[in-house]
């Protein structure tokens, strides 16, 4: 505890200092952190191939490998990633609102660092480069606590980050990272709230849960994705079709891929019978008694429809009503990220006003819910709560306010 404790009060203490850098001075640390990821990007994906090796070895999912898997282009990926994080605007001292009041004060709301930020996460290496140059850019320390199965590849990372921060003359304090793997160190940290200002679970329902249900410190939960396609009685079906595959089988083991299929009973036949032949082939159907009246398929059980899956299987139901399937949407989503395929305007914007998700699409993929993808070059993750922030989380997610008042001898009367 004593050693944690102290390497965060470091950490508070380096970020402190960070919050006073201009953006010229934040994006020149960043370049010449990407220039030692660069040269030691050799190393850095050894490393990750003995995470895997041992992944493997002790019989991890196939959807939880490809999470942890680090490959040259998507090394490339979070290094380019970084280019578009030092092009972004700095989100420090951006003043949002600017007034005078009667009695002559001037207020000011300022855009100003969080301070200190903690991140949990499992696997996905490529979270530590996303978080750490977001984080830097917005001016916080950062704390990153990965998982153990990604404990070779983060060290590595971790190791270029602290190399180029010191090329650049700046103190390796402003990135701590956790390598002790047990739970009981997460909940020590959770209690540093005179260290750390901020905690973003990042992973399954298991650590999000445990995070919310013992931290001290302010929290942003992330990432648990249980996402819907509902196909309308007006949807292009070939279209749809098109729009799930990608949704399901892209990648099944991030959190906006497609876990559950709700089908109109107008088209339910048409499309059921279209998407059997493409994808069953693909990924395990596990339907409820009409989809099974069309398809092949696992009776489904009401826990499917509640699953965040990761993996090559697809709950399948088909619903009577458009009111019908907002409403299953809203019962068994995790508020992540649901899409609604159809050719009805006012279906379209009833199905944008009534579903309750950070992201709400029509007619179009849920996985394009990233970071990456809205622009924001990388995330700290997709917040699927309503406080402060919600869906992917870029750098002004990263930043608070503080009101900064001028007068001239102004006194209250009252």
């Amino acid at each position: 505890m004593l050693d944690l404790y102290a390497k965060c009060k470091a950490l508070k203490a380096a970020s402190r200092k960070l919050a006073a850098f201009s953006g010229q001075q934040k994006n020149a640390c960043l370049r010449a952190v990407q220039k030692t990821l660069a040269l030691h990007q050799a190393k850095i994906l050894q490393a990750n191939a003995e995470d895997i090796r041992q992944a493997e070895a002790a019989g991890t999912a196939a959807g939880y490998i490809d999470r942890l898997r680090l490959t040259p282009k998507r090394f490339e990926g979070m290094l380019a990633s970084m280019d578009v994080v030092v092009d972004s605007v700095d989100p420090v001292g951006v003043s949002q609102r600017a007034w005078t009041l009667g009695n002559g004060l001037k207020i000011q709301k300022v855009s100003v660092p969080m301070g200190v930020i903690a991140i949990i996460y499992e696997s996905r290496p490529n979270v530590t480069i996303d978080a750490f140059a977001l984080a830097f850019k917005a001016g916080n320390g950062i704390l990153l606590r990965g998982s153990a199965s990604a404990l070779a590849s983060n060290k590595a990372i971790v190791a270029s980050i602290c190399e180029g921060l010191e090329a650049a003359g700046v103190s390796s304090d402003v990135v701590c990272l956790i390598e002790e793997p047990s739970r009981e160190v997460v909940g020590q940290l959770l209690g540093l709230r005179d260290c750390i200002d901020l905690v973003i679970p990042r992973g399954g329902g298991g650590l999000i849960q445990f995070v919310t249900q013992n931290a001290k410190i302010p929290v942003i939960e992330t990432g648990l994705g249980n996402c819907h396609l509902y196909v309308d009685a007006s949807a292009n079906l070939e279209m749809a079709l098109d729009i799930l595959e990608n949704a399901k089988l892209q990648r099944v083991s991030v959190c906006n891929s497609c876990e559950t299929l709700l089908v109109h009973e107008a088209v339910a036949e048409v499309f059921l019978k279209n998407m059997s032949a493409r994808m069953a082939s693909k990924v395990e159907l596990r339907a409820c008694e009409r989809s099974r009246q069309h398809i092949e398929a696992k009776p489904a059980t009401e826990a499917d429809f509640k699953e965040e899956f990761c993996d090559y299987i697809l709950a399948v139901k088909v619903v009577s009503t458009f009111a019908e399937a907002v409403a299953h949407i809203n019962q068994y989503g995790t508020m992540h990220s649901e899409t609604i395929i159809t050719e009805d305007y006012s279906k379209a914007l009833a199905f944008t006003n009534e579903v309750d998700a950070a992201c709400v699409y029509v007619n179009a993929s849920t996985r394009f819910t990233d970071g990456e993808a809205f622009g924001f070059g990388a995330e700290m993750g997709v917040s699927t709560q309503k406080m402060h922030v919600r869906g992917p989380m870029g750098l002004e997610a990263l930043v608070s306010t503080k009101y900064v008042i001028f007068g001239n001898g102004q006194t209250r009367p009252d």
